[in-house]
């Protein structure tokens, strides 16, 4: 079993960056997917990054498009930790963020949440405008 538990978020006006971290225990990070996703009042929940094994020692990274150019994912095995960077923050970026991880998981299906087994409690985000 894995626990996650992520951390990071508040309130912060819109053009402001927060990072969000997501704590992996039980088990070890390493070769897992992990994928970020959110959820706003009334709406379902969309996925927003992920990271996934590609082979060769590395792992290759996704993020959606709403968010591409501002958000970055980033993973440090050694802390088993994951990392939402998050810039140029915009209201409708209010949200609670989730983090979510699947050792089964490959490039193919890792933005897919339905596919994850694991899922963090976790952490809202609002951003002022």
């Amino acid at each position: 079993q894995v626990q996650l538990v992520e951390s990071g978020g508040g309130l912060v006006q819109a053009g402001g960056s927060l990072r969000l971290s997501c704590a992996a225990s039980g088990r070890t990070l390493r070769g897992y997917a992990a994928g970020w996703f959110r959820q706003a009042p009334g709406k379902e929940r969309e996925f927003v990054a992920a990271t996934a094994w590609s082979g060769g020692n590395a792992y290759s990274a996704v993020v959606a498009q709403s968010v591409k150019g501002r958000f970055t994912i980033s993973r440090d095995d050694a802390k088993n930790t994951v990392y939402l960077h998050m810039n140029s923050l915009k209201p409708e970026d209010t949200a609670v963020y989730y983090c979510a991880a699947d050792p089964l998981i490959n490039e193919a299906t890792m933005t897919k949440g339905l596919e994850y087994d694991y899922w963090g409690q976790g952490t809202q985000v609002t951003v002022s405008s």
